[in-house]
């Protein structure tokens, strides 16, 4: 089973690419948009294989003949909040246009209008989308 550490910052699905004599990680735009991401910071990337290309052996013949059994624990998971799901959640930044952002379960972005970082808030989540959630404030703020 893959463990996956509570301390990363970042989870979202991709491919490598081909690119002349090199290999590229696409990161989706919306994370550098929204400020997940920043093109100044340097990252630490760790690669997770999926169903299909979990297995480190050579496939002989029967292997490429039979179906891809699925492996426990590399299921994509999806966002780890639900639209209506009431939670409390730290502000740690504030996005571009002044939200509230909080990080949650395996570093999952959830934005918060009309809080700061330092806000622990009750919140209800608005709108789930891959890789960020909006929610509202359904409590009062309390200062760290």
């Amino acid at each position: 089973m893959t463990e996956i550490s509570d301390s990363l910052r970042l989870l979202f699905e991709t491919s490598v690419e081909a690119e002349g004599d090199r290999y590229v990680v696409s990161i989706p735009s919306e994370l550098v948009e929204n400020g997940t991401v920043s093109t100044d910071e340097l990252y630490r990337v760790a690669l997770l294989g999926s169903e299909t290309t979990a297995s480190t052996s050579t496939p002989t013949e029967s292997d490429e003949e039979a179906p891809p059994q699925p492996v426990q624990g590399t299921q994509p998971r999806g966002p780890p909040v639900e639209e209506g799901e009431i939670r409390t959640v730290s502000i740690d930044t504030l996005g571009d246009q002044g939200d509230g952002i909080a990080k949650v379960e395996r570093g999952f972005i959830v934005i918060v209008p009309g809080t700061k970082p330092g806000d622990r808030v009750e919140v209800e989540i608005t709108d789930v989308k891959e890789t960020v959630a909006f929610a509202e404030t359904v409590g009062e703020a309390t200062v760290r």
